[in-house]
């Protein structure tokens, strides 16, 4: 059980063109079979945009200025003996280079959905933070008591 004095801190990148998003299926144990967004942990000493810039160039190959990212969305998630995970959403229109899976371990496919028809296995986690995208709403929270929902709109 997490002692609940730690909480990891993750950037998720939302790369939007002509109304889709893409998305990742994972392979592993975290979410095998199932879509997510390009995203991974912060590493010690390293800004939100530029862990979000590494973990794009990482797992789909490309490349984003940090100036073109813009905060969608903030989400503090839990889960039964989780460590608490704070995630933060960051969208783009704008990269060079074509997406393609360059970690095929942890990924099996990547492709590109309409935001307006995701499909039905996506990983909560990720899909509470593009909700939050497309609702406008800049903080959610995921897995904790309803007690303790707040949210805030842009």
């Amino acid at each position: 059980m997490p002692d609940g004095q730690h909480t990891i801190i993750d950037a998720h990148v939302l790369l939007i063109r002509d109304g889709e998003v893409l998305l990742t299926r994972r392979r592993g144990t975290y979410g095998d079979g199932m879509w997510h967004l390009p995203s991974g942990k912060l590493d010690p000493g390293e800004s939100l945009p530029n862990a979000a810039v590494r973990e794009a160039h990482e797992e789909i190959g490309v490349h984003i200025n940090p100036d073109d990212l813009h905060h969608v969305h903030t989400l503090h998630v839990t889960g039964a003996g989780q460590t608490p995970r704070l995630g933060i959403f960051f969208a783009t229109h704008h990269w060079t280079g074509q997406p393609h899976n360059r970690e095929p371990d942890k990924c099996s496919a990547i492709a590109w959905f309409p935001l307006v028809a995701l499909p039905d296995d996506v990983i909560p986690y990720p899909l509470a933070g593009i909700h939050g995208y497309l609702h406008g709403t800049t903080f959610g929270i995921h897995g904790w008591p309803q007690s303790a929902h707040y949210a805030t709109h842009r």
